[in-house]
């Protein structure tokens, strides 16, 4: 288990333990509706978690079969780390369960944990290699992410969580080759915000590399950048302006 000195003077504060769920579970359920708008859908797979702020060894978690551009917040279910729904009528995704009650087991400091099968991010995993620091954005990541390089099928088995985990270690993100891209955060602003922006990175240094050698950014430079673009309160405060379009777009997410 990896416990790490977490700063989270920045986010929110709540009166009472129903108001911090409240507030997590519609995150959530904006996060979904934001996966679906940016087309990180891919049939049953992909799947965003939030730790419950009462029952710490719980998460939630979206339904098995219920689109990205349908959940609601009372959609969400409520899994423990033995993989019983607690609360809820649905159905669990095994390798939901299988990745990411592994890794809130492991790293008691993340809150949120997303992965998908987004486009660009499962094409640039085929290649087995971490992203370079070749955009201001890019460099969000930079020393911050691993390669998951043990692609054994679709995660159903919770050893392989396990290695994710350990792997993952104090990194914010990971890439699993020939599957896709995994975030963490402290919030689940942070880790959607940070699958996001990895993406759209991904997309950036494929199109660069299709067309030329990409210059890289010097590494004393993408360090500092790294500290200011990619710190937890950057990214949750770039995560705000997408949950509110969402939520004035879409409203009855909140449901």
């Amino acid at each position: 288990m990896t416990t790490i000195d977490v700063d989270t003077s920045y986010l929110p504060a709540f009166s009472t333990v129903e108001e911090e769920r409240l507030h997590r579970k519609q995150r959530l359920a904006a996060s979904f509706r934001l996966f679906g708008k940016f087309g990180f859908d891919e049939g049953v797979a992909g799947h965003i978690t939030a730790r419950d702020p009462e029952l710490t060894d719980h998460f939630w978690v979206n339904p098995f079969m219920k689109n990205f551009k349908q959940i609601k917040v009372s959609d969400l279910i409520l899994v423990d780390h033995s993989g019983n729904i607690v609360e809820g009528d649905a159905m669990l995704n095994g390798a939901a369960f299988a990745i990411h009650s592994r890794i809130h087991a492991a790293h008691p400091h993340v809150i949120a944990a997303a992965h998908s099968h987004s486009l660009y991010g499962k094409t640039f995993s085929t290649l087995g290699r971490s992203l370079d620091p070749i955009t201001q954005d890019a460099c969000a990541f930079f020393e911050d992410h691993v390669v998951f390089d043990d692609f054994t099928g679709v995660v159903l088995d919770t050893s392989e969580g396990d290695r994710i985990a350990k792997q993952l270690g104090d990194c914010k993100a990971a890439i699993l080759r020939n599957h896709g891209l995994l975030t963490v955060g402290r919030s689940v602003d942070e880790a959607v915000w940070s699958y996001i922006t990895m993406e759209r990175s991904c997309q950036a240094q494929l199109g660069a590399e299709a067309v030329g050698t990409p210059i890289q950014i010097d590494a004393d430079v993408a360090r500092t950048t790294q500290a200011m673009v990619g710190s937890p309160i950057s990214c949750w405060v770039s995560f705000q302006p997408l949950y509110d379009s969402i939520v004035e777009e879409q409203p009855d997410l909140l449901d």
